[in-house]
């Protein structure tokens, strides 16, 4: 009577199938115990498994703010580079990042990039250390639904931990989180905290960042892929930022199945539309357009998950060097050339209003497409105080600010030059008017500044 196989036998020649080894070293393999593998893996990476604190700068709340949050983040060159997460490091004034072995050290943030929710830092090394432990940072595109895999981080501030699970899902898109990425899915344990730390393979190989998990049942996180991080890390290593290139290209797949919508073929990706005063639509592209190729190169989006691709493949394109678009119109073929340019900021820069008790930030045609329609160059109310002077004037989150004290407002620089005005003349003249447009209409509304909150 044959003999079965126990589960941990099962598990772990399930596991030999989905490792790139040759097969002559199959059978030593299968002599290692599962637990051996993961040990070894983890081993491997561990030490470059990094706790991050930082202290970041806000205006969320109506005025100028300090908060500590803390993150995670691997170490990926014996110099000190770390990888992490944009939202971990994003606006900090100072990072603080513990090692494995204990040691305490500061960083600088190198780069960071909201589009992918990635940030690199360098370690200030203390005088006399060289080097430290850092990770191999692999290959995604192997990964196959099923493959086990370890989130490594530093849960809920504490330090540091290990969970394992499985790949879930290799190509999971996420449109609200990323128009250049895919994302892997894991059921690997990715609590708050865990972000920025790695997600590696049996083999000790970074294949992912951890990102984004739920605060119940903690069976459903994302990591952003290694492969993705490969293609935009040399650039954010030379330019401190991903510094994509921009079309204003809207896609549609061809086999659009959340919009029920289906078109015949299946070669290219339907141009939906393209943003204002683009490099694609000075070009010449139009709506339901069949883009074909991008200087000679096929592009193909059949489904949702092809868009991330073609995205990132344009944001990589060299600035300021025109490309040719290979385009089909009705039954006609023809080739544009546009110039892609800098995609630039895409989020506004902010600055507290003291003593008005608000916060502004200037509109960004990314981080506020709404308000953007409305003023494509200008200045919006962030944050509201409570309780405070803006708020009590009838204020709000959102307006988009025309005229203060009869002066035209284009710029930040404009209400900072307006703001000081006002804090000096403040017992002479405490009330001024503000006129906002809220929702595309005109208000016009008294601020009081005579109140001092900050002294009640």
């Amino acid at each position: 009577m044959t003999k079965p196989l126990s589960p941990a036998l099962i598990a772990l020649l399930t596991l030999s199938l989905t490792l790139p080894v040759p097969a002559r070293e199959v059978e030593d393999l299968a002599r290692l115990d599962f637990r051996q593998i993961v040990q070894q893996a983890k081993d491997e990476v561990f030490p470059a498994v990094v706790f991050i604190k930082v202290v970041q700068e806000t205006h969320e709340a109506g005025k100028r703010q300090s908060r500590e949050v803390s993150g995670s983040g691997v170490i990926i060159s014996p110099s000190g580079e770390v990888l992490t997460n944009w939202h971990v490091v994003d606006k900090a004034v100072e990072v603080r990042c513990l090692l494995y072995d204990g040691q305490a050290m500061h960083a600088d943030v190198v780069a960071t990039d909201k589009d992918l929710d990635l940030g690199l830092l360098q370690l200030k090394l203390p005088e006399g250390v060289s080097s430290v432990p850092a990770a191999e940072l692999g290959r995604s595109e192997g990964l196959r639904e099923g493959d086990f895999v370890m989130a490594m981080g530093a849960p809920w501030g504490l330090s540091r931990s290990v969970s394992i699970g499985i790949i879930s899902c290799v190509r999971r898109f996420l449109p609200e989180q990323s128009q250049y990425s895919l994302w892997l899915q894991t059921d690997a344990a990715i609590s708050p905290g865990n972000s920025g730390g790695p997600l590696i393979d049996t083999q000790g190989r970074v294949v992912g960042i951890n990102t984004l998990g739920v605060m119940m049942g903690g069976d459903t996180g994302f990591s952003i892929p290694a492969d993705t991080i490969r293609d935009v890390l040399p650039r954010m290593r030379k330019y401190n930022e991903a510094n994509w290139s921009w079309m204003g290209l809207r896609l549609q797949p061809l086999r659009d199945f959340g919009r029920n919508i289906y078109f015949e073929g299946s070669e290219g990706v339907i141009v939906a539309s393209t943003e204002p005063d683009s490099p694609a639509r000075r070009a010449g592209v139009q709506d339901r357009d069949r883009l074909l190729a991008i200087n000679d190169q096929p592009v193909n989006g059949i489904t949702d998950e092809d868009l991330p691709d073609i995205q990132r493949r344009i944001g990589l394109l060299p600035l300021d060097h025109p490309v040719a678009i290979k385009l089909q119109r009705g039954q006609e073929v023809l080739t544009l050339e546009a110039t892609p340019r800098k995609k630039g900021r895409v989020e506004g820069e902010e600055y507290d209003c003291t003593r008005w008790d608000m916060t502004v930030k200037t509109i960004n045609q990314f981080d506020n497409p709404d308000l953007f329609f409305y003023e494509p160059q200008g200045v919006f109310i962030f944050g509201i105080k409570s309780p405070g002077n803006a708020g009590q004037a009838g204020l709000r989150q959102n307006d988009i600010i025309q005229k203060i004290d009869g002066k035209d407002v284009k710029t930040l620089d404009d209400v900072r030059a307006i703001h000081e005005e006002t804090l000096g003349n403040i017992q002479n003249k405490p009330r001024f008017m503000v006129t906002v447009m809220r929702n595309g209409l005109m208000r016009q509304v008294i601020l009081d500044i005579g109140r001092d909150y900050e002294r009640r």
